[in-house]
């Protein structure tokens, strides 16, 4: 048993160092090694050479016909009344056209011992014949035993299709769950303390999961118990490196810089992630930046213009344990997650609200609106109307435009009524 081991240990850990060598280190810097087309083309000439020793070895004309006729019975396709007028033909002249004789036994004779050999009907409900073998089955009505080699090069396929293969195949359920895991080490990290509620309403696959914003820990709140799909700007140095690795395992959206500004084109690349319900629920954030924990900001229009399932989520936070709350005017990424860690824990509840979707002669604005108010309300946090994104930005001059003009309405009144 300990030479078993001795070898196993080994052996895992070339394949472990070929597999992050060759497909998760190209994956996570967008590098292409060219191994599936390589993979593709030995794969050919392999199943060329296999099928030409079986070819070979065949010594029946009749059973290379019927190989390359897909193993169908080659039939006569005239009707029953050519058929059985060609019988007749060496009838007595003074039997009438409606009249029984016997040769008409033989169409019908001949006919059923067909279907009995092969119909059909139920021939379309088994495996396709294959003209070549592909090295899956040693059950195929053309196959045989050849040589030797044939045999070893079964077995080998056997180990690479179980061995290897099936492994990479499964990355995307192993995906999903080793990114469970890491979010769920880092809430235990931050001794965080998550309840979950009404998790009947959780988004599913295709929806946009919108919540409101207290800090960058809201993701791994959310992740801890479902993935999703990010949303966000492409950045550089290790945060892109990480982006690109992230892509790879989940399909997450990344836009450059330029794109950012081109509402039309990001709507529409959510809106082609929403039609896919295979993907992962996009998580999004319509506040666009942090607020203290204690209100909700105005939502951007753009996550609800997209026309999909709307899956709000309240996120509340435990301010006695702990503030959430990111200050990015006055603390870094890197000062505040040591303040996080630094906390006595991370108190949070999590509540799943209802799907809800765009009603007739509602607009975007007056849907965010009600997303919105449905957050605040069940979070138990202050419905504001005011853009949080003015906490960088001055306030737009239409709005101060449409202050002045209220106010000058009160003063001087209505110019109509003069």
């Amino acid at each position: 048993m300990e030479g078993f081991w001795a070898v196993f240990f080994p052996v895992l850990r070339v394949w472990f160092t070929c597999l992050v060598v060759l497909i998760m280190l190209p994956a996570m810097f967008g590098i292409s090694l060219g191994i599936t087309e390589t993979y593709m083309k030995i794969l050919l000439k392999t199943l060329e050479w296999a099928t030409h020793r079986i070819q070979r070895a065949s010594r029946a004309e009749e059973i290379l016909k019927r190989s390359a006729s897909n193993g169908l019975i080659q039939r006569n396709d005239s009707s029953l009344e050519q058929e059985i007028e060609e019988l007749r033909r060496n009838r007595p002249k003074s039997a009438e056209r409606g009249d029984f004789t016997l040769s008409d036994v033989l169409y019908f004779s001949t006919r059923g011992i067909e279907s009995i050999v092969e119909d059909d009907v139920t021939q379309r409900f088994t495996s396709e014949e294959l003209v070549s073998w592909n090295l899956l089955t040693r059950t195929n009505n053309n196959f045989q035993y050849i040589s030797l080699r044939l045999t070893v090069l079964w077995g080998v396929g056997v180990v690479v299709r179980y061995c290897i293969l099936l492994p990479l195949r499964v990355k995307g359920w192993l995906s999903e769950l080793v990114h469970l895991m890491c979010y769920r080490i880092c809430a235990r990290g931050l001794s965080a303390t998550i309840h979950y509620h009404n998790k009947q309403n959780r988004p599913k696959r295709g929806g946009i999961c919108v919540a409101n914003h207290t800090s960058p820990i809201d993701v791994v709140i959310l992740a801890n118990d479902g993935c999703y799909a990010m949303v966000g700007q492409v950045h550089g140095g290790l945060m892109g490196v990480l982006q690109r690795a992230m892509e790879r395992s989940c399909p997450h959206i990344w836009f450059e810089r330029a794109e950012m500004r081109d509402r039309h084109l990001v709507t529409q690349r959510l809106r082609d992630h929403v039609n896919n319900k295979t993907k992962l629920p996009i998580l999004i954030f319509p506040e666009g930046t942090c607020i203290n924990n204690t209100s909700v900001m105005m939502f951007k229009k753009g996550s609800f213009e997209i026309g999909g399932t709307i899956y709000p989520v309240a996120i509340k936070y435990d301010p006695q344990f702990g503030d959430a709350f990111w200050n990015s005017s006055k603390y870094s990424m890197v000062s505040y997650l040591l303040r996080m860690m630094t906390s006595w824990a991370i108190v949070c509840n999590v509540w799943y609200l209802p799907p809800m979707t765009q009603e007739e002669g509602e607009d975007a604005v007056q849907f965010a609106n009600r997303v919105k108010s449905t957050i605040a309300q069940q979070g138990g946090l202050v419905d504001l109307a005011w853009d949080g994104g003015l906490k960088r930005a001055k306030v737009k001059e239409s709005f101060k435009e449409q202050q002045q003009k209220k106010y000058s309405h009160m003063v001087v009144g209505d110019d109509s009524s003069d």
